[in-house]
């Protein structure tokens, strides 16, 4: 392949992954045409794009980029795949792989750290989405306020239903016993 081709076929990968620091590495080399299409097909409805790479011209590519993690993948037949979150598209993969017997995990980078392998990537798919992870920290911080809220309000409350009660008595005219 001439210097100008691989040139080209760089750039091509740098707008492609421009403004990506988060991605998995797959191997669809054992799989055939028709699942590779199915497989495609079922990612792009989530925004998620497969590119199959040339190992050698993505490393120099990510250099200095936040894909550089994934460089110790990238060994054999290799596509990288990026769009929304990581982890929904490890969610996403993981589920898938009974359906393609021939897809193999090779990795995935999320902010920086490498999930690699296999086991890596089924490891990323537990991990809890940004959106998820937020919330996560929202009912950390609120929770023990909300049951403060509670353990004050709750005497209060229970006061207040017995002011009533004795109010809705004393209107109908009935006697209140004393508690000794």
């Amino acid at each position: 392949m001439s210097k100008a081709v691989k040139n080209m076929i760089a750039r091509d990968y740098t707008r492609r992954t421009e403004g990506v620091s988060d991605a998995m590495v797959i191997s669809i080399r054992g799989m055939k045409a028709i699942a590779t299409t199915k497989l495609r097909s079922k990612l792009s409805k989530d925004q998620v794009k497969i590119t199959v790479i040339r190992n050698s011209l993505a490393k120099r590519t990510f250099k200095g980029t936040g894909l550089e993690g994934l460089e110790s993948v990238l060994t054999g037949p290799s596509a990288v795949v990026y769009g929304n979150s990581i982890v929904e598209t490890a969610r996403a993969i993981v589920k898938m792989l009974p359906d393609f017997p021939g897809l193999e995990l090779k990795g995935a980078i999320l902010d920086g750290n490498l999930f690699k392998g296999d086991a890596g990537v089924k490891e990323l798919s537990k991990y809890p989405t940004k959106s998820e992870a937020i919330v996560q920290a929202v009912t950390l911080v609120v929770t023990p306020g909300r049951n403060l809220l509670a353990q004050v309000k709750g005497p209060g409350s229970n006061i207040a239903g017995l002011i009533a009660s004795i109010e809705s008595k004393l209107e109908k005219g009935e006697a209140i016993a004393k508690v000794s």
